[in-house]
């Protein structure tokens, strides 16, 4: 499946919590998988795979500041607003992001997999992202395919 939420960051990050919870709630970690694909306005990649660091960095900063000492917790928390600061710019200068999501049912888990085709894009996030269905046999799915195992996840 494919949902294209334009510019709208905020619904592509509202449908990654939403798909984490399933996963979590429904034990749905290798049968459901999904990859953004972000196009950047320079065209050369680099600001898809620069947010996720980014935030890892930020949550790692933000560690010391609870373990650390009273007198260099003082230090490093005036160096957590600065790098908060950064991370909004980088997100506001995204292109247009698609999620890529793949269902892996097996073949005796049939009617679980048309449940979640048909309940996936009634859902909130999804509703306006102009959902598109692609079974494995059709035209067009050695494409998104090919996409999907080229994204990083």
């Amino acid at each position: 499946m494919t949902f294209d939420f334009g510019s709208d960051e905020e619904k592509a990050q509202q449908a990654r919590h939403r798909l984490d919870g399933w996963k979590q709630a429904f034990r749905l970690d290798k049968k459901l998988l999904y990859k953004f694909e972000r196009a950047t306005p320079e065209g050369d990649g680099a600001g898809a795979t620069e947010t996720p660091p980014a935030t890892k960095e930020a949550a790692k900063a933000e560690k010391p500041v609870k373990g650390g000492k009273a007198g260099k917790g003082g230090s490093t928390m005036a160096k957590a607003p600065k790098e908060q600061e950064e991370k909004p710019e980088t997100v506001a200068v995204t292109g247009p992001v698609k999620l890529l999501l793949r269902l892996a049912f097996s073949g005796h888990e049939k009617m679980t997999e048309e449940r979640w085709l048909k309940r996936i894009p009634t859902e909130e996030p999804f509703k306006g992202a102009e959902p598109e269905t692609v079974k494995s046999g059709e035209a067009g799915f050695a494409e998104i395919e090919g996409k999907f195992e080229g994204l990083e996840g």
